[in-house]
């Protein structure tokens, strides 16, 4: 170009001109390159110490600033994956606690049935009893047996219920087929403690609910009912229709739940250590409220120490 420059102009000055012009635009890329260098060098040393805080788990909130750069808008984005990172790991933190716990309480409640198992067993084979005595044995065997059962039973249900392998079939239909079932179930026993069950439902009352799983909790409720209830008690079931709500109480004349313990009562596994003696293994009142809650109900406790207790179930209309 300064060749051509020299033929057109055949002038010295335009010359030295030109390439002075082109030492400056020379210069000025080179300052460019120069500044760019330091910006992406500047840009990658913040953006490595962001990722090293994120793995240290010591990432700071982002600052605001009324200047949205590049640096400003990737850092928000790696805050808020941080954020939901954290969260999934708290997340995966409490499963593992819980299964924890789960194991826990489930390896507490097999051992001291499997530990009369074994014991009964090793009589009936090491000693000679009479026919009489070997049925007792086989009767307590038989109970044990029946223990298991049914926390493996109680265990399926919660954890079926808890992983969503069962889901919930809501429906708008009458609560009274579903209390009438759930009451079925605890007639016999009721009945052998001489127990009178009073059920004041309207048979025209409909609420959303799954028949079947609701009927479970509510025979939960009415089988600690009558356990807990001595003999010659009374039960009375009401269910009220409200706006937003249908309620269904159960009121026992049982031992009552003294007001320190009616929150732990919903624990899974949890019993009092006055009441150690009545069978049971303290799982049907907590599989009851998961079953009232993941109908986007409630349930609610009211008791006082040898007053008996009130169950509420509320369960929403829509």
């Amino acid at each position: 170009m300064t060749t051509v420059l020299f033929l057109l102009t055949d002038n010295v000055h335009a010359i030295w001109c030109g390439l002075l012009f082109f030492m400056l635009i020379f210069l000025c890329v080179a300052f460019f390159i120069m500044a760019l260098r330091r910006k992406i060098t500047a840009f990658s040393d913040r953006l490595c110490c962001l990722l090293d805080d994120m793995m240290t788990g010591e990432m700071e909130p982002p600052q605001t600033s009324e200047e949205e750069n590049l640096f400003y808008k990737i850092n928000h984005r790696l805050s808020r994956l941080y954020e939901v990172m954290q969260e999934n790991r708290r997340s995966i933190t409490k499963e593992r606690m819980d299964l924890q716990e789960l194991i826990s309480d489930i390896s507490h409640q097999v051992k001291t049935p499997i530990a009369n198992l074994k014991m009964i067993n090793t009589t009936l084979l090491e000693q000679s009893m009479s026919e009489e005595k070997q049925k007792e044995f086989l009767m307590a065997c038989s109970g044990q047996l029946d223990k298991l059962d049914f926390l493996m039973q109680a265990m399926i249900k919660t954890s079926r219920l808890e992983t969503g392998i069962i889901s919930l079939e809501l429906k708008v239909q009458p609560i009274y087929h579903t209390l009438a079932a759930a009451l079925g179930g605890i007639l016999l026993n009721a009945e052998h403690k001489h127990i009178a069950v009073d059920v004041d439902c309207k048979e025209d009352l409909t609420v959303l609910h799954d028949r079947k799983w609701t009927s479970e909790a509510l025979f939960n409720i009415l089988d600690n009912a009558v356990k807990y209830t001595p003999e010659n008690g009374n039960i009375c079931v009401s269910v009220e229709d409200w706006e937003m709500y249908l309620k269904v109480d159960i009121t026992d004349t049982g031992k009552g739940i003294s007001e320190n313990h009616q929150g732990a009562v919903f624990k899974r596994f949890y019993r009092e250590a006055e009441v150690h003696d009545t069978p049971g293994i303290g799982i049907g009142l907590y599989l009851a409220r998961e079953i009232i809650t993941r109908q986007g109900g409630y349930i609610k406790v009211s008791s006082e120490a040898s007053q008996g207790s009130t169950f509420s179930v509320f369960l929403p209309h829509k």
